[in-house]
């Protein structure tokens, strides 16, 4: 009986070196922020793909005193 339950355990410890490596595909990278979404509920004013606007906006955003981690508690 013990022969038998040795022989499982080894069986299951020698499957898990058959495992095939998890590698990341050939997706597709990200885009830079100000590319936009592609959807038609961003800022007023702002045009997708205008990276001095959208630099424009986010300096805007600070000076006006919005900080995401004072909302946080």
């Amino acid at each position: 009986m013990k022969h038998v339950l040795w022989m499982i355990a080894l069986a299951a410890l020698l499957s898990a070196c058959g495992e095939k490596p998890q590698t990341l595909g050939a997706g597709k990278q990200d885009a830079a922020p100000y590319e936009g979404t592609g959807k038609a509920y961003a800022v007023g004013g702002w045009k997708q793909g205008d990276k001095a606007g959208w630099e424009s906006q986010l300096k805007a955003r600070t000076q006006q005193g919005q900080n995401d981690y004072g909302r946080m508690n």
